[in-house]
């Protein structure tokens, strides 16, 4: 049964203070309860304007520790890397003084970067207080895209690891994702989404179908009450 909650708006200046300001409320709560909290964010241009917004929450943020759901297998000044747009978009304001995480280190080969990921995610506050997640046109979430080498370990809630390697096809580098195992149990999860395709996109994934060719409806079907939808009918 479907329990997730869904604020919808009309474009994504509307949404992103909404947003900023659920996040803050539920990463204060996780700081007051436990004297720390873990954000998971996502890269692309839909977060910005949230990512801008939610750095300007006064919240304590030198208890805050952020990391992202995926990452490409990049050097970390590359336009394409994760790791750069959050700390150009996130970790300004006051989130200036929340520490960062990385997922990827191109310098290491494969399997020593893989290694040290999982190390990393292991060592924060876990479960995640929140997770902030996008999904494209093709129903992928974090680096989980239909056909992928390595989706159902990516995805599985009970997978081995917490980092896994994802290799999709046509994509010019490999990528690192957070797995069900440290998405899913999150706190609280959250899926932005903005535009008509979009909202399109997730209509037909609410629908009936297997989880492998819309990996979205892992979180869908899996997050249950503690899932807000964040939706607006223009970007």
């Amino acid at each position: 049964m479907t329990t997730f909650a869904r604020c919808d708006f009309p474009d994504g200046a509307a949404l992103a203070p909404v947003f900023a300001q659920w996040a803050a409320e539920r990463l204060a709560a996780a700081i007051a309860a436990r004297g720390a909290a873990l954000l998971v964010v996502s890269g692309g241009r839909t977060p910005l304007r949230f990512f801008h917004a939610l750095s300007a929450q006064p919240i304590d943020w030198s208890r805050v520790a952020v990391t992202l759901a995926d990452e490409r297998r990049v050097a970390d000044n590359s336009p394409r890397s994760n790791a750069k747009l959050v700390r150009e978009a996130l970790l300004e304001n006051r989130a200036a003084a929340a520490s960062f995480v990385p997922l990827a280190d191109a310098r290491l080969d494969e399997a020593q970067e893989l290694a040290a990921a999982n190390a990393r995610i292991a060592a924060l506050p876990l479960p995640a207080d929140v997770v902030a997640l996008g999904m494209g046109d093709d129903g992928h979430t974090a680096s989980w895209f239909p056909a992928s080498v390595g989706l159902a370990e990516a995805m599985d809630p009970a997978a081995r690891m917490l980092v896994a390697p994802i290799r999709t096809a046509g994509a010019p580098e490999p990528r690192l994702t957070l797995t069900g195992r440290t998405l899913l149990r999150a706190r609280a999860i959250a899926l932005h989404i903005e535009g008509a395709d979009k909202l399109a996109t997730l209509d037909r994934a609410l629908g009936p179908g297997p989880i492998e060719a819309m990996p979205i409806r892992a979180v869908l079907r899996g997050a249950a009450d503690r899932l807000t939808i964040f939706a607006a009918a223009q970007s």
